[in-house]
């Protein structure tokens, strides 16, 4: 019976490419980025922004929260679009194969769905993120886009 070196050297000889092993530490990583930027974007809406009356949360670590004011959405979706943007990486599940087209396609869906939802609900709606980030909602979809297009160069 054959060892598995030979089945590599014939691999290797057929010109396969060679299997790349997943990261755990990596896709963790990644992972725990977008869930910490979804959970930054969650707890500022919800506990520390402004309410209607302008009052925000003055004591605590919320009171912390709502002074950075505008600052949070830029640290809770640049924590998203990094763990995103990393999991790109051959060394995780969505960085090969079809991974990598359900990341690019997710993402460019997402940015577009983001866009078209602002200009349909912005002015009628009173959705809580896409009402308090106004202009800032093309930023939002156009940083999908471009976690879309960091996925597109990795597709062989």
């Amino acid at each position: 019976m054959p060892s598995s070196r030979t089945f590599r050297r014939r691999d290797a000889d057929l010109g396969a490419a060679p299997r790349r092993r997943t990261s755990v530490v990596r896709t963790g990583l990644c992972l725990v980025l977008a869930l910490l930027g979804i959970a930054w974007l969650v707890v500022y809406t919800v506990a520390a922004a402004p309410d209607d009356l302008g009052v925000s949360p003055t004591k605590g670590a919320m009171g912390q929260m709502a002074d950075l004011g505008h600052w949070n959405y830029v640290i809770g979706f640049g924590l998203l679009f990094l763990g995103l943007a990393l999991a790109a990486h051959p060394s995780t599940p969505l960085g090969r194969g079809r991974g990598v087209v359900v990341g690019m396609l997710g993402s460019f869906l997402v940015g577009l769905v983001w866009i078209v939802l602002y200009y349909v609900t912005g002015s009628v709606a009173d959705v809580p993120l896409i009402t308090d980030l106004a202009q800032y909602n093309l930023i939002v979809g156009i940083g999908f886009f471009a976690v879309g297009f960091v996925y597109a160069t990795h597709w062989e």
